[in-house]
């Protein structure tokens, strides 16, 4: 019986030093295993550094340089189901298992997203030299001495009403049948009258650009809608229609659907003097036309 005993001793301290044999092994491995995820974790850090640098430079560099609007966040992001990472969350001392994974699965997606701009970029890039040409650039009338600059953007009298109110545009004067040019290449999308503005052609330019001119005495006969124009061509005469006290140009400037100031989008027609002149002519707070 004492045989038996002993035999069974040493097979349970066999057991017991295999057990604990194994189980500093394992340890051993898990260990190494969760330094090795650490130092990936540190490395997946640094190159979301990067990552995160680039994207910066393409939406507050390259896109305002091309003026095309930054990726939202949350397209940079994308969008993450927890659910893909329940099985590995199931299991025992997988939590940085886990968060390598997702970092890595936001990496991958965000890499994606950034390939996907700059492909777009690149093709702006390529398109620059046509944005240039359609996005306003001239006066829409000839007007080389700035005599005929009336009154500005911004709060102004109401000549009607005499009320302060706010001139989406600038005014040009001028004799009844003045020609007044297409400001950069574009589209006719609108000829015809609107209340207030009177006769009235808006030119889509593309890029998020859109002009207006207003108070026209007629059109050029062979204008339509959906007609292409080029920077520079007559497309419509001063006059004195609509909500006007006198012959004169309204014209306006949108950008993605908002006015935006139109003496800053004159630059290939005007010298850095008489730019300077200009602000200082339809800087007045007087009475405007319309």
């Amino acid at each position: 019986m004492s045989h038996i005993f002993s035999g069974l001793f040493i097979g349970i301290a066999f057991f017991a030093i295999f057990f604990l044999f194994l189980r500093s092994k394992l340890e051993s491995k898990n260990n190494q295993l969760e330094t090795q995820y650490r130092i990936l974790n540190s490395q997946l850090e640094e190159i979301q550094e990067v990552l995160t640098d680039i994207q910066l430079r393409d939406d507050q560099m390259y896109r305002v340089i091309l003026q095309a609007e930054p990726i939202d966040s949350k397209i940079r992001r994308g969008n993450y189901q927890s659910g893909n990472y329940i099985d590995l969350q199931d299991q025992t001392n997988m939590e940085i298992a886990v968060n390598t994974t997702k970092k890595i699965d936001e990496i991958r997606r965000q890499l994606y997203i950034q390939s996907v701009s700059f492909d777009e970029v690149v093709n702006m890039i390529k398109n620059k030299e046509e944005m240039l040409q359609c996005i306003p650039a001239i006066q829409p009338v000839m007007n080389k001495d700035l005599r005929r600059m009336a009154s500005g953007y911004g709060m102004r009298i109401d000549p009607i009403y005499k009320t302060p109110k706010f001139h989406a545009g600038m005014d040009f004067s001028g004799d009844t049948g003045t020609e007044i040019f297409a400001t950069g290449d574009g589209i006719v999308e609108f000829q015809g009258w609107q209340q207030g503005y009177g006769n009235t052609v808006i030119i889509n330019h593309g890029y998020g650009y859109k002009t207006l001119y207003a108070h026209l005495n007629g059109f050029v006969s062979k204008q339509r809608v959906g007609k292409k124009v080029k920077r520079g061509d007559v497309i419509a005469y001063m006059g004195n229609t609509g909500k006007s006290t006198g012959p004169h140009l309204h014209y306006e400037v949108h950008y993605r659907g908002k006015v935006t100031d139109p003496r800053n989008h004159y630059y290939m027609d005007l010298s850095p003097e008489q730019y300077d002149e200009m602000i200082q002519i339809t800087s007045n707070s007087g009475q405007v036309f319309d």
